[in-house]
């Protein structure tokens, strides 16, 4: 089997890492290769399918049914500063 050797990991990543490995039950390099895979299997999306993707989650959300500020007035007040 193939060794694969990372360098200069953030220490809040591996952490993460680390304590991700530890709820799961697995060792950190067992761990590390189920999110490869995981990774590697999903399916690549063009650019143009990820903004499609979103565009149809802001249709979604209405900013006034949950009482959130209008974007309009929270640049306002931020101006009028």
């Amino acid at each position: 089997m193939s060794a694969l050797h990372v360098r200069n990991v953030p220490e809040d990543l591996y952490a993460e890492l680390k304590a991700c490995a530890q709820r799961e039950g697995r060792s950190l390099s067992a761990q590390v290769i189920i999110l490869l895979k995981q990774a590697l299997e999903q399916p690549a999306r063009s650019q143009s399918e990820v903004l499609a993707a979103i565009d149809a989650r802001r249709h979604l959300f209405n900013p006034q049914k949950v009482g959130a500020p209008s974007s309009t007035e929270l640049i306002r007040q931020d101006r009028s500063r």
